[in-house]
């Protein structure tokens, strides 16, 4: 079992972003996310068994002002993830966990500082890990942890992708 969950963001208004950070946030959170993935992956499928689960995020789901490299990092370790679950199906497991906003310090590296209303989102850590596990072993694709987080993404069926960001824009600032 491989548990993918090395990873970090940068938040505020992306041109004024270090272009090295940038780097290393994208270094990180796909070119090594993808690496080690294709390493165990393949380990895994010669011998026809194994599970891997991937760390996205609630912005996998929409466009996100304020963090976008970070949510199109996280998009694509999403779409990644399930392609694989389809791809290597009947030998190795993979599923992607999406969480919203957790206590764990990734607002502080982040620089991201969470509004009070979105507060009510938080999951603690232990209950993401508890349902990424459960998923990986029942052999679902993915999975959003947290009812808010799960109706956020549901909804985001319903509405534009610029709508998306526009109502993301004013809720981050």
């Amino acid at each position: 079992m491989v548990i993918n969950n090395a990873g970090f963001g940068l938040s505020g208004e992306f041109i004024t972003q270090e272009p090295e950070r940038l780097r290393e946030m994208l270094q990180l959170d796909i070119v090594t996310l993808t690496e080690l993935t294709h390493l165990f992956g393949k380990r895994m499928a010669a011998r026809g068994r194994g599970n891997i689960l991937l760390v996205a995020s609630l912005a996998a789901y929409q466009p996100d002002p304020l963090l976008a490299a970070y949510g199109a990092a996280k998009h694509y370790v999403l779409a990644f993830g399930v392609a694989l679950h389809v791809e290597l199906a009947g030998k190795v497991n993979v599923t992607v966990v999406s969480p919203g906003l957790m206590d764990t310090g990734f607002n502080d590296v982040s620089g991201f500082k969470p509004k009070a209303s979105l507060k009510p989102s938080i999951v603690a850590p232990s209950i993401v890990a508890a349902a990424g596990l459960k998923a990986m072993f029942a052999g679902k694709s993915s999975v959003i942890v947290g009812k808010i987080n799960r109706l956020t993404a549901f909804s985001n069926r319903f509405t534009s992708r610029f709508l998306q960001a526009k109502l993301t824009y004013r809720m981050s600032k």
